[in-house]
């Protein structure tokens, strides 16, 4: 039988004691009966030291989070660990890494078939769509596929923001316009071959997956569908799976 698909994509930003205290609370929540939690590192280069970061952070969250790396056989860490967590950095290195193991079809197995739970933040929550190709990160090495775990029927683009750029070059400077391009621009040119629905999550931002559910919560973030304008949605929306409004 096939259980509830269960999970917890973050765009990341969470750089103040609200966000902390809503990320550790929506973890808790969404790994709650979790005694393990394998965390995926293949986003850093850094694996025993962005996991033990990682382990400081969650603090007292109920689980224990337990690296992949130290696994001689990934593929078992996945049969055995209650939950599933795949941390931010760059996209391409966790994408290469995680063809190079063979773990796209495991974990996909285990979240959608298993309900084994899910979370993603950033880097993490893109390889939750269909394919990386909304990602924001430098190609920094070559991948086997573009294909990602395809938990979630659509695209996300984390870290999205809604305008143009202002920036100062000293602390007391005035702000100038960059005046580079949006991040809807470059969601534009995804959709100038791509058919599939794009999130594009503010910092803070989180959504509670259940099935085909999918709750937005801590943030706002934009709808951009291909040829149509941008909606914006308010923290608890509630989206199908075509990103529109339940």
């Amino acid at each position: 039988m096939v259980k509830q698909m269960r999970a917890l994509l973050g765009s990341g930003g969470i750089g103040t004691n609200e966000r902390r205290e809503l990320y550790r609370n929506l973890m808790s929540e969404n790994f709650a009966d979790c005694e393990r939690v394998v965390f995926v590192p293949f986003a850093s280069n850094d694996y025993a030291g962005y996991t033990e970061r990682m382990q400081d952070f969650a603090g007292q969250s109920g689980y224990e989070l337990v690296g992949l790396h130290e696994f001689d056989d990934p593929l078992a860490a996945i049969e055995a660990m209650d939950g599933i967590y795949v941390g931010g950095g760059n996209t391409w290195l966790l994408v290469r890494a995680l063809h190079e193991r063979g773990l796209i079809e495991p974990i996909r197995e285990a979240v959608l078939h298993r309900g084994v739970p899910y979370a993603g933040v950033s880097a993490g929550a893109n390889v939750a769509c269909p394919s990386m190709q909304t990602t924001n990160d430098m190609a920094v090495t070559m991948v086997p596929s573009f294909e990602t775990f395809g938990i979630v029927p659509f695209q996300i683009n984390p870290h999205y923001h809604p305008g143009g750029i202002w920036y100062r070059e000293a602390e007391e400077g005035e702000f100038q316009q960059h005046f580079g391009e949006t991040r809807a621009r470059r969601v534009s040119e995804y959709h100038q071959t791509n058919n599939t629905p794009v999130i594009g999550l503010y910092e803070g931002s989180f959504l509670r997956c259940r099935n085909d559910s999918y709750e937005l919560l801590g943030n706002k973030a934009d709808v951009m569908r291909k040829n149509e304008e941008i909606v914006t949605q308010e923290p608890g929306t509630i989206l199908r799976g075509d990103l529109t409004a339940a």
